[in-house]
């Protein structure tokens, strides 16, 4: 299993807007693990990532 790449440090620390992106890149990564092993299809997926995207006002770049 690969380490998590987007691991928070001591959230305490971190600014609203560090939580949230953490936050975002954490729900990212269950979609893509669920996309991964065929849990969900890649319709589904693009509908998650983008309704994320709107709900959390995450630009499209930061996810890359």
């Amino acid at each position: 299993m690969e380490e998590q790449q987007h691991k928070p440090r001591d959230w305490s620390k971190l600014t609203p807007a560090e939580k949230k992106k953490n936050l975002f890149l954490k729900q990212k990564e269950t979609l893509d693990l669920f996309l991964e092993r065929h849990a969900i299809s890649k319709e589904q997926y693009d509908k998650s990532l983008g309704d994320l995207r709107i709900k959390m006002g995450i630009a499209d770049d930061l996810s890359k």
